[in-house]
């Protein structure tokens, strides 16, 4: 098939073009949204990433343009327009899972980074300054950490932090019962916010869940929590979260998605006028970490991701049932 691939990066296309065997991609660095969709003319398939912006006008503009398959190398969908892609009968494939020890380390690396400040003391000890001056951290063995959502990520972070000693607290939907029996105790979100020490989101982001961290929510957490976010950017409500470090309720905050990361992250801005307040507000803050999106960045992940996006698109072309068909 011919690949319109959108958002590509060089790791994208070393990756891709190690286990592509027999589909025609062609790799463009620019978004797909409504003023790039006519790339894709005369292509089977677009390939699209997280911050892609797959919305109803994109669909139709697909639709005229001939593609018929909307593959997602990505593990979340909620920016792809569903209804308008079941409306005009395009299937959305995706990467349910790739690799959950990636995501669910870099959320324990945001933490102990966050904690022992080993960012601020690699600075100082290459400017020769080798003081312990406010590199205090605290010990995690034995800290309450509250774990929103427990999907493959979510139980593979709640293993890393029962392994260090600590207590886990979980909130889902369902209480998934192997958890259960390795220690994970579930209770009500209020109950968790209250009692955890560091609080770590793993949910996807719905409805429901959008802004699941906002003034209230954080109104009930500890003084001084640690929260992390390395799931959706949208979970978190930033004016919410700012106000939180201003207060001190939120004593420390790991970031590795942000609300309006389509306009940063996986760019070198190094030149440029970020005009973004809320990420140069929270970037002046001391006690906070910002990652961009690059918990899922590890050889096995970006391996897997391109060998089960390949496979989506061999299914799609032989005619048979799409494993990972989202619609």
């Amino acid at each position: 098939m011919k690949i319109a691939f959108f958002s590509s990066k060089m790791y994208d296309r070393e990756f891709f073009d190690r286990y592509n065997t027999t589909h025609d991609i062609i790799y463009f660095d620019a978004p797909l949204n409504e003023q790039t969709v006519n790339l894709a003319h005369d292509c089977n398939a677009i390939c699209a990433f997280v911050n892609d912006k797959i919305t109803a006008a994109v669909i139709a503009g697909l639709k005229e343009n001939g593609v018929q398959l909307i593959a997602l190398r990505s593990t979340g969908f909620n920016n792809v327009d569903i209804g308008a892609a079941k409306a005009l009968a395009i299937p959305v494939v995706r990467v349910p899972a790739y690799s959950p020890h990636a995501v669910a380390e870099h959320a324990l690396a945001l933490i102990l980074t966050l904690n022992r400040k080993t960012h601020k003391a690699y600075n100082r000890v290459r400017e020769g300054n080798f003081s312990l001056e406010r590199l205090i951290g605290f010990d995690l063995f034995g800290k309450t950490v509250g774990v929103i959502g427990t999907g493959k990520i979510g139980q593979i972070f709640c293993s890393n932090m029962l392994g260090i000693g600590c207590k886990v607290l979980a909130f889902d939907v369902i209480a998934n019962k192997d958890m259960e029996a390795a220690g994970v105790e579930y209770l009500p979100l209020a109950d968790i916010l209250q009692q955890a020490d560091i609080v770590s989101l793993h949910c996807p982001l719905t409805e429901q869940t959008k802004h699941i961290i906002d003034q209230n929510s954080i109104g009930m957490m500890k003084q001084g929590v640690m929260l992390i976010n390395t799931s959706r950017g949208a979970l978190v409500d930033t004016p919410a979260a700012i106000e939180g470090l201003k207060t001190g309720r939120i004593g420390y905050l790991g970031l590795d998605v942000y609300e309006q990361e389509e306009k940063l992250f996986f760019n070198d801005l190094t030149e440029n006028i970020i005009d973004d307040d809320d990420i140069m507000h929270l970037l002046s803050f001391p006690n906070v970490l910002i990652t961009s999106h690059q918990g899922f960045f590890t050889q096995e992940a970006l391996a897997e991701i391109a060998k089960t996006t390949l496979a989506n698109m061999d299914e799609f072309e032989a005619g048979i049932n799409l494993t990972n068909r989202v619609v």
